[in-house]
C-alpha cells in the first residue's frame, strides 16, 4: 500500500494531517496491479491551522478543509481497509514522516499504525547510487516519470510514488538484487513504532 500524507505543522506540535492517499498494489503472475486507492482531505485540529505557506505548496486553503473529515472519520475509513486477511506493508518517500504522522494518529487508525514500511529513498540509494539527492522530484526525473500538475497533493504524490517504487523493483530486478522480499526490507524496511517492543523496568529498583 503506497501511501502519502500532506501535512499542516503548528509550533510546537507535531505535523497533524490534511489529507492522505493510498494506493494498494498487488503482484500476482509476475504482474503488478492497482487493487484500490482512497482518498480524504482531513479537517486540522484548531490548533493547527493551514498557513498561508501550506496554501502555497498544496493549493489547499482554510475554506476546503473547514467541512473536511476528522482525522477519527478520515483514518478510521482508511484503517478499515487493512482487512486481518491480507498482510501489507506500506511504502513511503521519506518514510519516517509517513511513519511518524501514523504512530501520532494510532488511537484512530490502530491497523494501520501496526503496518511496517518500506522507504524509496534507501531503496533508490542502493540501486541507483550517485544521485545528487533522492528526493521524490529527482527520481522522477532520473526515471523520467511525468511530474504530476498537482504535486504536493497526496493523491498525485502516491501515484507517482508507486511509480518510482515500480521502477525500482524494475531496476532490482534486472540487476537480481535484491534478490527477495526479505532482503529488500533489510535495504529499505522500517519497523512500526507500534512494532518495536517496548523495554520496561529498566530504571526500577
Amino acid at each position: 500500500m503506497v501511501i502519502d500524507f500532506e501535512t499542516t505543522t503548528p509550533a510546537g506540535h507535531a505535523a497533524q494531517p490534511i489529507e492522505v492517499a493510498a494506493l494498494a498494489l498487488r503482484y500476482q503472475e509476475g504482474v503488478w496491479t492497482a487493487v484500490g486507492r482512497s482518498s480524504s482531505l482531513i479537517r486540522p485540529p484548531a490548533f493547527a491551522p493551514v498557513t498561508p505557506a501550506s496554501t502555497a505548496q498544496t493549493g489547499l486553503t482554510p475554506e476546503q478543509l473547514r467541512q473536511a473529515p476528522t482525522p477519527a472519520e478520515a483514518l478510521g475509513a482508511l484503517d478499515r481497509r487493512f482487512t486481518a486477511d491480507n498482510r501489507y506493508l506500506l511504502v513511503a518517500q521519506h518514510a519516517a514522516t509517513e511513519a511518524n504522522i501514523i504512530h501520532n494518529q494510532r488511537e484512530h487508525c490502530p491497523a494501520l499504525a501496526r503496518v511496517d514500511f518500506l522507504d524509496t529513498i534507501p531503496f533508490a540509494k542502493h540501486l541507483v547510487p550517485g544521485l545528487p539527492n533522492y528526493k521524490l522530484d529527482t527520481l522522477l526525473a532520473h526515471f523520467s516519470i511525468q511530474h504530476p500538475a498537482d504535486r504536493h497533493r497526496a493523491y498525485a504524490d502516491v501515484d507517482v510514488t508507486a511509480q518510482v517504487f515500480l521502477r525500482l523493483v524494475n531496476t532490482a530486478d534486472e540487476n537480481a538484487q535484491p534478490s527477495d522480499l526479505a532482503a529488500l526490507v533489510t535495504i529499505a524496511g522500517r519497523t512500526a513504532k507500534c512494532n518495536i517492543p517496548v523495554q520496561s523496568g529498566l530504571f526500577e529498583i
